[in-house]
């Protein structure tokens, strides 16, 4: 939803912070990598239970994301290259923080809850395949309601205490899901339109 409907005003935002950080002789790329490595931070601080902490370094994690692609255009670096990077390291950060997620409730002898980060982190990758994939053919297929900055929040959102973490994992669960099914019968019906219109 951010980055689909609110990505433009995001956008005007962030710039001038991104001019500032060339400046500052940042490029989009070391935001990238440093922000995977608050990424892996991040998910230690949840697997071993410093839950305040990684609300902390998972808002870091999230500004390193935020500014990477206003560092770019600023510095006139956009590239393919630099948007796959972005993307592969975008993915091994979610990996990361619910590999995090997934030790700490292996530890905290949640038994087979440990399932539910797997879940979360499949229909994160769904929503993910579904937007390269559709783009690779042409096909427009942003928006809905759990893309990366939503699923960031809600995450920090269940680090708040102990008492709501595994709740509102399943919330995001539920949400990641009926974005992937959402976004998947977008572009089949575009797809659709797109088949009968080139026959």
């Amino acid at each position: 939803m951010f980055d689909g409907k609110f990505r433009t005003a995001v956008d005007k935002r962030t710039a001038p912070v991104g001019r500032f950080l060339v400046k500052c002789g940042f490029s989009a790329d070391v935001l990238t990598a440093s922000g995977l490595l608050f990424a892996g931070v991040t998910g230690w601080a949840i697997a071993t239970g410093h839950h305040h902490w990684a609300i902390v370094l998972l808002t870091l994690t999230g500004a390193h994301d935020l500014f990477d692609g206003p560092v770019a255009k600023a510095s006139q670096a956009s590239s393919v290259r630099g948007s796959f990077f972005d993307s592969v390291m975008d993915r091994l950060s979610d990996a990361l923080i619910l590999g995090g997620v997934a030790y700490y409730l292996e530890a905290t002898n949640h038994g087979q809850l440990i399932l539910l980060p797997f879940a979360i982190m499949t229909s994160t990758f769904m929503i993910s395949y579904q937007r390269s994939k559709a783009e690779s053919l042409g096909l427009a297929a942003k928006g809905g309601l759990m893309e990366r900055a939503e699923r960031m929040i809600l995450t920090g959102v269940s680090l708040l205490a102990t008492s709501i973490f595994i709740p509102v994992l399943w919330i995001l669960l539920v949400l990641t899901t009926m974005t992937a099914l959402g976004r998947f019968r977008r572009v089949w019906v575009v797809a659709t339109e797109a088949s009968a219109t080139s026959k």
